[in-house]
């Protein structure tokens, strides 16, 4: 903050510097002589109560330099002792009313009789400096005397908080009394009537891995209970559609895959009541399946499992149904709890009784809502349409949403002008349960945003615009995620009680000995819960999963891809890597103790890409590469990972750019290196520079 000398501040207010120290004196500024300094805040107010002080009438009377800046001192010194007139009339053995100001700054309640002055008045959670001396029917220059003492610098046009400003306002013989403002948690928080509960449909969302028929059933179950009822069919980018079952219906989430899945839970908008989860005959359980079923877990949605493609020949629906009870995923036919159907996408076997059993499964978590009540709803998907303007795909969770309610979605709102129907039907209202397009919102909308109705436009803007501002501030301000150093002072707060992990390593083996050694770790404080493994390298799927659980990644013996770290970096999430597996454990054993103390820590400065070899008989394998990020530092060390997997970590034996032996090479420039013991260099292996900094304690 740029800082300013006294007489340069005096001169340029046209004051001498005596007198511009006791005015700074009154404020409650401590300052030496004239040769101190003051900084950019505090000289801000000060210039604005000399203007303020400064009318326009005073100053016309006089001409010339240096009876103008006297006559200013003079004026100065008038208005400082009207604040001030407290202490001056004591001596004197008077108490003088206000009255000087009153003539320059009338305000409406204090024109006519003194004894008639309203005492209480009304504001916000915010108010301006302006605003509030309004209020009081004093000069803003008082507030801002005021303020500095509380370590306040407010300009004229600054929030305050309401609170200080009712603190101030009894000091003047007020009371402001602060009204809350409407936010959307008041509307959320809506008391719900038992007696006008009912049931509603269930939202299903299918899960499972790549190439193992979620397209094709969900392709099915359209063709099979959507297209016999409407003859044009459904329209597909909507996102979600309704299949009828005898007089009930199912709501289905065309957004397949857990990203989507967690990403909505990571934002609070809990939509789905059911997962299916398909697995294939034929396949087996497989690394997404392991995905889908802990994001289903942490979620805490039950699920169905759709045991697909039992026609084919070398389908082993028995191998399928073990190898989910070796993720503890127990079937009912097994003693489990888990309803688990076969079917076949490509035949139609079994969707009949798979919707049977998804209907069960909602029967049994009782899901009801009440359709006499402002609308809930959340935000599947949005996008600009050209003709149309922001277009959001909604899921109405509770009340009833019409034609003409004012709404606010996140951070933008609106009115709705136009809704129509999973079939692309005008509809005027949507109760529970109903997927349906919004037209009328003033930008687009995130995905997982909450809709929610107001009881007018004005309501509605001001949450938005809430809204923003807390976005703005969390933007700024990091979130608290869990991390090893601040671990010890989180479980002592009592903020952290379970510690979830998410472990990745090279084999299977690893990943086994990891967890079962870390779970050992766990105390009567703190109970350490791996809620997610898998082997290779970790990636934007962990750390978005990691973000919503509060978890730690772990990684042994490999490495976040680029666009892992750039996700948690963003999200706060802390991975760590090692190399050890007894470094990973005596880690979190010495974090849980609070005894963490780390000396070291490793910051990678570069990446590059190896693109050619040249094996040479005196120097062995020459890497031929080039640098995509940062750079590459000769006395740095080098780690060569390949598919994600650490296959060495040494050192760089020479660094050349061309014939000429260099100490670094930057990003966008080619480069030969050899790498120190180590010569099974291949094209496409990746090569990670990185050295070591200490960290303070």
């Amino acid at each position: 903050m740029a800082k300013i000398r006294v007489y340069e501040l005096a001169k340029k207010l046209k004051l001498s510097s005596k007198d511009l120290m006791n005015m700074l004196a009154e404020l409650g500024v401590e300052v030496k002589n004239h040769m101190s300094t003051v900084n950019e805040r505090e000289a801000k107010a000060v210039e604005e109560i000399v203007s303020e002080e400064q009318s326009p009438e005073e100053d016309t009377e006089f001409t010339g330099e240096e009876e103008d800046s006297a006559k200013k001192v003079k004026i100065r010194k008038q208005k400082t002792k009207t604040a001030g007139d407290r202490d001056v009339d004591l001596q004197k053995g008077k108490k003088k009313p206000k009255k000087q100001h009153d003539k320059k700054h009338p305000h409406p309640q204090e024109k006519g009789k003194e004894d008639e002055i309203q005492k209480t008045a009304e504001i916000g959670e915010k108010i301006t400096v302006k605003d509030l001396a309004d209020v009081l029917g004093v000069p803003a220059t008082h507030i801002i005397k005021k303020l500095i003492p509380m370590g306040i610098m407010a300009a004229v046009n600054q929030n305050i908080d309401g609170e200080i400003a009712a603190a101030i306002g009894r000091e003047y013989g007020f009371e402001l009394v602060v009204k809350k403002n409407e936010t959307e948690m008041d509307y959320l928080a809506e008391e719900e009537d038992p007696a006008k509960m009912i049931p509603r449909s269930p939202v299903i969302t299918v899960m499972g891995h790549v190439d193992h028929g979620k397209t094709s059933l969900l392709d099915r179950i359209r063709e099979t209970k959507v297209t016999e009822q409407e003859a044009g069919g459904i329209t597909q980018h909507i996102g979600a559609y309704k299949v009828k079952i005898g007089d009930r219906e199912i709501v289905f989430l065309d957004t397949p895959g857990h990203e989507a899945f967690t990403a909505m839970r990571a934002r609070g908008a809990q939509v789905t009541d059911i997962a299916i989860l398909v697995v294939a005959a034929d396949d087996g359980v497989m690394p997404q399946t392991i995905e889908a079923i802990n994001h289903a877990r942490a979620a805490g949605v039950p699920l169905v499992v759709a045991i697909n493609k039992i026609d084919k020949p070398t389908a082993n629906p028995g191998r399928v149904k073990q190898e989910l009870a070796d993720q503890g995923l127990l079937l009912e036919e097994w003693g489990g709890d888990t309803i688990g159907v076969e079917v076949s996408a490509h035949t139609g076997e079994g969707i009949d009784e798979l919707l049977e059993m998804v209907l069960l499964v909602a029967d049994m978590q009782e899901l009801k809502a009440n359709p006499d009540r402002n609308a809930v709803g959340t935000v599947i998907e949005a996008k600009l349409d050209k003709g149309r303007g922001p277009v959001a795909t909604v899921l109405v969770q509770k009340g009833t949403l019409r034609v003409g309610d004012s709404i606010v979605v996140g951070a933008t709102y609106g009115k709705v002008r136009a809704m129509t129907d999973d079939n692309g039907k005008r509809i005027s209202k949507a109760g529970p349960s109903t997927p349906i397009e919004v037209i009328g919102l003033s930008e687009v909308p995130d995905a997982g945003d909450i809709l929610v109705v107001t009881e007018d436009d004005k309501t509605a803007r001001h949450i938005a615009q809430e809204r923003k501002e807390r976005i703005r501030t969390s933007i700024l301000k990091s979130s608290q995620r869990v991390t090893l150093e601040d671990l010890f002072n989180q479980i002592k707060e009592g903020k952290v009680k379970d510690l979830n992990i998410i472990v990745k390593a090279d084999v299977h083996g690893s990943v086994e000995a990891v967890k079962q050694s870390i779970e050992k770790l766990s105390s009567d404080e703190v109970r350490i819960k791996p809620i997610h493994s898998g082997v290779g390298a970790i990636t934007e799927t962990d750390v978005m999963l990691a973000a919503a659980s509060n978890a730690i990644v772990i990684g042994f013996n490999v490495r976040p891809d680029s666009k892992a770290v750039q996700m948690a970096n963003n999200e706060n999430v802390d991975i760590r890597t090692y190399r050890i597996i007894y470094d990973a454990i005596n880690d979190i054993e010495a974090a849980i103790k609070g005894m963490l103390e780390p000396k070291f820590k490793e910051v990678v400065i570069g990446k590059a890409e190896v693109r050619a070899t040249f094996k040479v008989s005196s120097i062995g394998t020459i890497a031929g590469c080039y640098v995509q990020e940062g750079k590459i530092q000769r006395n740095g060390g080098i780690r060569v990972v390949r598919d994600g997997i650490v296959i060495y970590e040494g050192k760089i034996d020479s660094l050349k750019r061309f014939k000429d032996d260099v100490r670094e090479v930057l990003q966008g420039y080619e480069c030969g290196l050899t790498i120190e013991g180590f010569n099974d260099i291949k094209e496409g292996d990746e090569l990670e520079c990185f050295v070591s900094q200490e960290v303070p304690r």
